[in-house]
């Protein structure tokens, strides 16, 4: 039997990072990922994340990928966002996202990280952050 445990940070912006993800509707669609990371066999071990992002925590299966994990996981968030009317106009998730491996040293520290998201964003500005992965990651990130 095989065995894998591929940890992977990714996180995702709104459209043009608009902060639509107010406090309620960010619980709801976490609370949605989450299930629907069940019903797809998604190893989400870790979600949360702040007005216009989210972070997730995943481990990949052996049949995985994490081009494929992202599109299930933002394109029916989507999805489920617009068919709920849960956003004044028409929701969408940017293209691009951002995803780093993690190794089994670091994995407390990134779901210390992606847990406190709120109280981490209370000090720095998601635009900040990306800035800091762009400069530890060495890419650039386009913004919409």
């Amino acid at each position: 039997m095989s065995y894998i445990r591929m940890w992977v940070h990714l996180v995702f912006a709104t459209k043009n990072r608009e902060p639509l993800l107010h406090k309620e509707l960010r619980y709801k669609v976490q609370e949605h990922i989450i299930e629907n990371c069940k019903e797809k066999s998604i190893y989400l071990q870790t979600i949360n994340g702040y007005t216009e992002h989210i972070h997730c925590l995943i481990s990949l299966g052996k049949e995985q990928n994490i081009a494929k994990v992202a599109q299930l996981i933002k394109g029916e968030s989507s999805f489920w966002i617009n068919k709920n009317r849960l956003t004044a106009a028409q929701f969408a998730w940017q293209d691009d996202y951002f995803a780093v491996s993690v190794g089994e040293s670091n994995h407390a520290t990134v779901t210390n990280y992606i847990k406190n998201q709120e109280i981490h964003h209370a000090k720095k500005s998601f635009d900040d952050e990306v800035k800091e992965f762009e400069k530890i990651y060495g890419f650039l990130v386009k913004k919409n």
